[in-house]
């Protein structure tokens, strides 16, 4: 298995773990982690499907026409031979997986987001990692594959109850940071109570809708900034003025967004 090093992410660092290589059941993990952009540039494997996933982040994608985000509860999916740029920001981990085979659930896209379930995001890192036994990393793979699966039904449907109200809305949220929608209007589409959607945001993510929803928007503008200006920026991710854009990001991260200079991209 090969694949191509992203370009422009200097300084960066890239493990790789290979189990299995050669064999239809194989894998191939590279994790990355940059002090600059990571722009892994346009990409097309035409003998490997690929999935990238960030734990600490948010994902800038690109299939087609089609942009977007994808956020750490979701990976970015791509079938073999299909053309894409994946783009992520300075101090995140990016974990860039090579397979042969295509997970039972996502044999009908060619490219878009896709869920990671728990088992799943916990065991691509614990394989990640010098030592780890090949008939142990394989066994995992397989769990891995598993828990690869279709996004969630669109919020307007809503689930058949139950817990999963915050990640419904989180995995809207995330392929669109500018989406303007009230916790209310979220509420009302799944049918529930402002009350109920809240408290399941805070048991699934530590913090009420407000602060999610602003941690993700500052997250995706650390990845526009570099190629973007701060207007652009701030109006791409639902600020309504840069002043209030500038003022988030300066109280998130101790410095203005100034700090990133919106580089050339081939």
């Amino acid at each position: 298995m090969t694949v191509q090093d992203p370009v422009g992410a200097d300084p960066h660092s890239c493990e790789e773990y290979g189990y299995g290589l050669g064999r239809p059941d194989g894998i191939l993990i590279l994790k990355y982690r940059s002090g600059a952009l990571l722009d892994f540039g346009e990409s097309r494997q035409d003998f490997l499907h690929q999935f990238y996933w960030s734990p600490t982040g948010v994902l800038a994608t690109r299939h087609g026409t089609r942009t977007g985000f994808v956020g750490g509860g979701e990976v970015f999916w791509v079938h073999r031979a299909v053309t894409h740029e994946v783009r992520a920001a300075d101090q995140q981990t990016v974990y860039r997986v090579c397979l042969r085979q295509v997970p039972p659930a996502l044999a009908d896209l060619r490219a878009g987001a896709a869920a990671i379930g728990d088992e799943a995001a916990r065991l691509l890192p614990t394989i990640a990692r010098k030592g780890y036994a090949e008939d142990a990393a394989l066994a995992a793979r397989a769990r891995i594959m598993v828990g690869l699966g279709a996004p969630a039904a669109e919020p307007s449907a809503g689930p058949a109850g139950g817990p999963g109200f915050a990640m419904t809305v989180a995995r809207a949220i995330s392929h669109d940071p500018g989406d303007p929608t009230r916790l209310d209007e979220w509420a009302d589409r799944l049918h529930i109570s402002v009350k109920t959607l809240q408290r399941d945001f805070e048991r699934e993510f530590g913090m009420p809708y407000s602060r999610w929803r602003t941690r993700l928007r500052l997250l995706a503008s650390r990845v526009l900034l570099e190629t973007h200006p701060v207007t652009e920026v701030a109006h791409r991710v639902g600020y309504a003025s840069p002043s209030s854009f500038i003022t988030a990001f300066a109280r998130e991260y101790g410095y203005t967004p100034g700090r990133h200079t919106p580089r050339e991209t081939t």
